[in-house]
């Protein structure tokens, strides 16, 4: 029997990997930087990897801003609408399934109307006194036809439908009407007639991103998820058109819904921005530390706007119920001003969507219901710069950006402003008044650009030579100028470019920053290049005021000569430095 006492060999080699183990360990923990390095990760609260949300619904374990272990682990489940979510490869529309001749009873009269869930079909849930035909409704009381409001919340289903004369209405998001138009054109019969603007999105889209994004020009090089085919993904190419970001400075990945891209943002954490719908764009800054809402259409509350549209064949046939339907849906605005009527609506969109009321009353604040005076702004303003004509060229132009639209379908082959016009020219619904204008009190650059601004947009309007005139006309080698000739011929179509992008913003502050090139520096005054810089940005101004009739203290100018060159590695590209910059300061931001 040996006398020897205390651990083997073996063991004291276990002690000593234990005690390293101990020190490794505790370092780790009292280390987030240390623990990040060796583990991977980020500041950005972890809520779970990919599996574990979207199949077992478990999470790792929770941190908080400061790396500090949370003692509870947060309600993964209620972070977003969904928690399943798929990933999809990037696809074309499906083709129309099939298309027939629009059904109808003449005996029953009865208008096939399907719509979404979506807070903007209040007013036509009002008129109708809820989603079945019913004879204790405006339409038939006032103009002798019933309306069945049917729920196909699928586009897809939708368009289809109104293809194979199974509906007479097609719903859709302007945008998305847009992109049905080249196949529905097809076939006269099916082709879409679009006669009232419902709503103007005011919050029910956003983008939520994570880590330091501030602004869409932070957004390069990042990866993006959102549902394609939807007006999420007009909303994020438009965003990144106008910042100037190249679409493939962007890594899109793609899922079926927008709450599915709420979900797999939740969940992955390689995502940097998602494009989703209210309540997810809300709920996800609220319980995900690390995260923030970029950009909503309470901000762009000009680029995403619903509207109705028959088949060409059934408004040909029926005129008198399609001028019937717009007069219903205005006066169910009316009818909304009781409030025993709105809440009796209310309860009808609840029992029809299969919510709860007061999850119904919740969306009231993502749409914002257009009644007749801003119709008529929409469709008859010329002078607008997100009437019906400049956003329908907006989506086209997007969507040829993206390659989802070969030879687009111009917008007078789509709309008809008829009825609404008739109903002007008759002074018809005289108490609904434009609302939603923005008002702006008058400020300085300085205190807008405390923040950084959501959206900048760099565009080049050519100035001759010591002039702030943008319609200067050329000269020739004496200096004269030659009637009847541009500078800058693009002049208007830079203007047209800008006023779009800023009417989009619509309650938005909007600075232009003139620019100017260094080739005369330590030759002349430099007060005097800021002046000019200064001069030209005011003149750009000026021309949107009096073009399209924006306020002109939603503008602040500022002029900064030559220093700030557009790119720094090669400040004497002087074409580059004369530039014009637009800034969009949100209100919320």
């Amino acid at each position: 029997m040996s006398n020897d006492v205390g651990p083997t060999p073996l063991g004291k080699f276990v002690m000593f990997l234990f005690v390293i183990g101990c020190i490794f360990a505790a370092a780790v923990s009292f280390s987030p930087e240390l623990k990040n390095r060796i583990f991977g990760g980020s500041s950005v609260t972890p809520t779970g990897d990919q599996d574990s949300v979207s199949k077992s619904g478990n999470t790792q374990q929770p941190t908080t801003g400061g790396g500090k272990v949370s003692v509870e682990a947060p309600d993964a489940a209620g972070v977003t609408t969904v928690q399943e979510y798929n990933y999809v490869p990037r696809e074309a529309l499906p083709p129309v399934s099939g298309v027939s001749a629009y059904k109808w009873d003449e005996n029953e009269k009865i208008v096939v109307f399907p719509i979404n869930v979506w807070f903007g079909w209040l007013p036509i849930i009002a008129a109708n006194n809820g989603f079945a035909p019913s004879e204790d409704s405006v339409f038939f009381k006032k103009y002798g036809f019933k309306v069945n409001l049917k729920l196909i919340d699928d586009p897809i289903m939708a368009r289809d439908a109104f293809a194979a004369g199974e509906s007479h209405i097609l719903w859709g998001t302007l945008d998305m009407i847009a992109l049905f138009s080249p196949s529905l054109m097809k076939d006269s019969r099916t082709a879409p007639r679009i006669f009232q603007q419902v709503d103007w999105s005011s919050g029910g889209d956003g983008i939520v991103v994570r880590g330091n994004i501030r602004s869409v020009k932070d957004l390069a090089g990042k990866t993006i998820v959102y549902a394609q085919n939807s007006p999420s993904q007009y909303f994020i190419t438009n965003l990144l058109i106008n910042a100037g970001i190249p679409l493939n400075k962007v890594e899109h990945r793609y899922t079926a819904t927008a709450f599915e891209a709420a979900a797999a943002f939740v969940a992955d954490k390689s995502i940097h921005a998602c494009v989703s719908w209210a309540p997810d764009i809300y709920t996800i800054p609220e319980k995900i530390a690390g995260t923030q809402i970029l950009t909503t259409t309470a901000e762009a509350n000009r680029l995403i706007t619903d509207v109705w549209a028959a088949r060409a064949d059934f408004a040909k046939d029926h005129p008198e119920i399609i001028e019937g339907l717009v007069a219903g849906i205005f006066e169910g605005m009316s009818m909304l001003k009781n409030q025993t009527t709105k809440t009796k609506a209310f309860q009808h969109m609840a029992e029809g969507y299969g919510m709860k009321i007061d999850d119904i009353m919740s969306m009231e604040q993502d749409a914002y219901i257009t009644n007749f005076a801003e119709n008529q702004n929409f469709f008859l303003n010329r002078n607008s710069p997100t009437n019906f004509e400049r956003t329908w060229k907006n989506i086209i132009h997007v969507y040829r950006e993206l390659g989802l639209i070969g030879t687009p379908v111009r917008f007078d082959e789509v709309v008809d402003f008829s009825v609404v016009k008739k109903f002007a020219d008759k002074n018809m619904f005289p108490d609904q008044k434009e609302i939603q204008v923005a008002r702006f009190v008058s400020t300085s650059y300085k205190k807008v650009s405390a923040e950084a601004p959501v959206l900048t947009q760099t565009v080049r309007i050519n100035f001759y030579p010591n002039s702030d005139n943008i319609y200067e006309p050329e000269h020739n080698e004496f200096g004269q100028p030659i009637a009847n000739t541009l500078y800058d011929p693009s002049v208007d179509a830079t203007l047209e470019k800008i006023a779009r992008m800023v009417g989009q913003y619509d309650r938005a502050q909007v600075a232009i920053v003139g620019h100017t090139d260094s080739s005369m520096k330590g030759k002349v005054p430099e007060k005097a290049v800021k002046d000019l810089s200064n001069d030209r940005a005011r003149s750009v101004r000026d021309a949107l005021v009096r073009k399209y009739k924006f306020a002109s203290n939603k503008f602040v100018v500022e002029g900064k000569g030559w220093d700030e060159p557009a790119d720094t590695s090669d400040p004497l590209n002087q074409a580059l430095n004369r530039r014009v910059e637009i800034q969009v300061f949100t209100p919320e931001k």
